[in-house]
């Protein structure tokens, strides 16, 4: 796994990727606020001082919010209580300063330095000592910057200023105006009010390089195993710079997490370009459920003439085989979505990943690792990571390999309420693009890695059909899978046709492939019974739900918890705790059920609303997992609460609680197909 942890001390360089690096992160940071743009007549970056500063000088963690930190230091009050949340939206209307002093001794003459910082929520400028060094406006990608000429030989500052974020990209938006790169669900969705995050959300390094240096520039890996067999194959492409002395090396070693090495090999510094290893004997990785998940090693050592290591680069890596089958009984045109791992046909069960918090910037490992353990408790292998979110924490992918999850995962583009189509500006399918190489370089190596996906309900204008590759963005996007990661699949969006949905008028038309919802109850009559609704998931026949869902609320304690000072009930519209994220109210249907008896309650409300979503999502999965493999699998929207939303699609609740749907989802997930059939025949 990668270290994000502290070295301990401040002056002491950090192996990232093995070229000399400090972490600026670990520095003692301040946060400066100022009205917009009154920084920069007033701002001192010698002393990092400002006296017309209206905040000043608070502590902020890198990485780290700037909400967070105003929160710490009592200038905003917890956004998930009540209505905090609109109290804080005014943070997004200054300018926020990142300031820090580099120590005297990460300072190395004649040598290269770069500032790298990994990730960035928002736009503005980086300065050293005062210095405009570059700008920045896309969260999703690393910026690097030659910062050789500006560093003096000592005393060195360091500030970051972001400026006003967009001010809007939320869910009732035009997707085809897109032209800012930043996480959209802080800007309020059907699961999270608006709460803008700003923020450095990855680390921050200063890396030193030897400009004569013997290096690996870049290291693209790919894997992969036998069908049947315990054997796979490494590729491994290399790019070099510096200047390569006589009898230079490159070490390449692969070796089990616990040592053995499998093999090692030294190949001219020179010469080294790309070379592939066939019949490793390894042991194959295999979803959660299905197998185990065995680890590799991989390190790529460059040695000089005297066989001094002079650097080391280390990957964790896996391997696997995965095919994609025709369903059975699909139409002959459709898109193959039975998932073949190992040999071995999978259903492929699980969620729809979104962040953890609207914060994520101030997300640790062990947040990460303990809802990733649920998961893997309750038997899912598959995530999707939504594409309304972000590129998400590199412990994130180190734990899904380690804990089995395939993982589907979107760019950041997603629907809005106003249109869905994709932006079609050259400057938008650039920007795209460079998305799109920045997350394959990044994560291609995982072995959780299971396929790359355009976006979340992109949809030809009107929304009758999903976008293809006709569409200039999503062909861009396809031509970079082919060419950087060829041996994954990529889809066109989720869903990716041909059908946007499956409603009772489609079936059997033959084009539901790969679909969303419902995301309720699919009554088909005003008798609006269970039995209905299992009607209408046994003649559901899509070939591959990536989203359905049923609304259920979160436990009576935690409704009282996170309200402040507002009612908890009734659960209406007209109540102000209920209207902050209201879309998944069912007061009427609740009324309803009740049949004119006034002996309501909030404990009442949400005993019916929890066992509605209980019966609604186990019928849901148990029939369709029953259809394997006419059918590929089934991922819910969605696992978790961002939010404490009072009423939410999400079987997990903001505190990590489990709702009763998950407990008997888990049994589902736990049973394979042919038992579900067989007790479905009885």
């Amino acid at each position: 796994m990668s270290s994000l942890i502290s070295t301990g001390s401040k002056a002491s360089p950090v192996n990232e990727h093995s070229i000399k690096s400090y972490r600026i992160s670990d520095l003692e940071w301040r946060l400066w606020g100022y009205t917009p743009e009154g920084w920069r007549n007033n701002f001192d970056f010698n002393n990092l001082s400002g006296s017309f500063a209206e905040y000043r000088n608070i502590p902020v963690k890198v990485p780290g919010s700037v909400q967070l930190a105003l929160k710490n230091a009592g200038v905003i009050q917890d956004w998930n209580i009540g209505l905090n949340s609109l109290n804080s939206e005014w943070v997004t209307n200054r300018s926020w300063i990142y300031t820090a002093s580099i120590p005297d001794q990460w300072i190395e003459q004649n040598q290269i330095m770069r500032l790298k910082l990994k990730g960035l929520d928002g736009n503005g400028v980086i300065l050293i000592n005062g210095k405009e060094i570059g700008t920045f406006n896309n969260a999703f990608i690393t910026y690097n910057i030659d910062v050789s000429t500006v560093l003096k030989k000592a005393d060195n500052k360091i500030a970051i200023v972001f400026g006003i974020p967009p001010a809007y990209l939320g869910q009732v938006y035009w997707t085809s105006k897109i032209k800012n790169w930043k996480p959209r669900f802080n800007y309020g969705w059907d699961w999270m009010p608006r709460i803008v995050q700003i923020g450095i959300w990855d680390d921050v390094l200063l890396e030193v390089s030897d400009p004569d240096r013997m290096e690996i520039a870049d290291l693209d890996i790919s894997t992969s195993a036998s069908q049947s067999r315990e054997l796979g194959s490494l590729a491994i492409s290399i790019k070099t710079s510096g200047n390569a002395q006589d009898n230079s090396r490159i070490e390449i070693l692969l070796s089990e997490t616990q040592g053995k090495v499998i093999f090692k090999e030294s190949v001219p510094f020179s010469s080294f370009k790309t070379k592939e290893w066939k019949s490793l004997k390894i042991k194959r990785w295999w979803p959660n459920g299905a197998g185990n998940q065995p680890l590799y090693k991989l390190s790529c050592r460059v040695l000089d003439n005297q066989g001094k290591e002079i650097q080391v680069l280390t990957k964790t890596i896996g391997f696997k085989h995965i095919a994609w089958l025709a369903a059975k009984n699909a139409p002959a045109k459709a898109d193959p979505w039975i998932c073949s791992v190992n040999n071995m046909p999978l259903f492929l069960q699980g969620i729809n990943w979104t962040p953890i918090r609207p914060n994520f910037a101030d997300l640790t490992e062990p947040e990460y690792r303990k809802l990733l353990t649920i998961y893997k408790g309750l038997g899912i292998n598959t995530l999707r990571v939504w594409g309304g979110g972000f590129p998400e924490k590199e412990w994130f992918y180190d734990l899904c390999d380690a804990l089995g999850f395939l993982i589907q995962q979107d760019f950041p583009l997603s629907s809005s309420g106003l249109d869905n189509y994709p932006p079609v500006s050259l400057t938008e399918i650039d920007n795209a693009a460079t998305i799109a190489r920045h997350y394959i370089k990044r994560n291609k190596h995982h072995v959780a890695m299971l396929m790359w996906c355009g976006g979340n309900e992109l949809y030809e204008m009107g929304d009758q059909r999903a976008v293809d590759t006709s569409h200039p963005m999503i062909k861009k996007l396809a031509e970079i899978v082919q060419t950087d990661d060829p041996g994954r699949r990529f889809v066109s969006g989720s869903p990716s046709g041909r059908n946007i949905s499956v409603t009772m008028s489609n079936i059997g038309s033959g084009e539901n492939w790969d679909t969303h919802g419902p995301w309720g109850l699919p009554f088909t009559t005003a008798e609006r019974s269970m039995d209905e609704v299992r009607q209408f998931w046994l003649k559901a026949d899509a070939l591959m739900f990536s989203e359905v869902g049923v609304p259920g609320a979160m436990s009576a304690e935690m409704i009282n918890k996170y309200k402040g000072a507002l009612e908890a009930f009734p659960a209406t519209y007209n109540n102000p705790l209920w209207n902050r994220v209201n879309w998944w109210n069912e007061w009427d249907d609740y009324q309803k059920f009740k049949k004119g008896d006034k002996n309501t309650s909030l404990g009442d409300y949400v005993d019916w609303s929890q066992r509605r979503q209980t019966e609604g999502l186990t019928i849901a999965l148990a029939t369709t997992k029953a259809k394997f493999p006419a059918v590929g699998g089934m991922l819910l929207w969605m696992g978790h609460d961002s939010f404490p939303c009072l009423t939410n699609n999400s079987i997990i609740d903001f505190d990590g609680n489990l709702k009763p749907a998950a407990r008997a989802l888990e049994k589902i997930w736990k049973t394979n197909p042919e038992q579900l059939q067989a007790k479905s025949l009885k």
